[in-house]
């Protein structure tokens, strides 16, 4: 608790717009086996935004998806970073170009201060990689991660 507890920060995202990207990834993750993660702090603590991403994946615990399909898309706010991280089973089917690409997108994105809108799109466009390599099997699949945003310490 802080020195004034009375004095609450304004949330990141609206109502909205959490709803939003939420729903982004529970509509993706009903057409795949993969597994969407958005975590968001404040300051990566790290010097290296991937190394961050990696530390985060395996702390939710994402690399024990059944095909090794989980993606973390990684961002911290305030250090104007981000990562996206792929298991190998999708980074390997999608392959780097893919990768960068979306990388690129959400920069610009950012840069123009659209954060919900380019998490949305980068979602949308995992999802849609995860569906072409891993598509949603009815008799084998289930949500093997939660669907919310992870936020660290803002």
């Amino acid at each position: 608790m802080g020195l004034f507890p009375f004095i609450k920060k304004k949330p990141l995202f609206s109502e909205d717009e959490t709803r939003r990207i939420v729903s982004a990834i529970r509509s993706c993750e009903q057409t795949t086996s993969g597994e969407i993660r958005v975590y968001i702090e404040a300051k990566n603590p790290y010097v290296s935004p991937m190394d961050r991403a990696i530390e985060i994946f395996a702390h939710l615990k994402m690399e024990q998806t059944d095909h090794r399909n989980g993606v973390l898309l990684y961002i911290a706010i305030k250090h104007h970073e981000l990562a996206l991280f792929a298991d190998s089973g999708i980074y390997e089917k999608a392959g780097k170009e893919f990768w960068d690409a979306e990388v690129k997108k959400m920069i610009s994105n950012f840069a123009e201060n659209h954060l919900p809108e380019g998490i949305i799109q980068c979602v949308l466009d995992v999802g849609e990689a995860l569906h072409t390599a891993f598509p949603y099997e009815r008799t084998e699949d289930k949500n093997e991660l939660p669907d919310d945003i992870v936020f660290g310490k803002l």
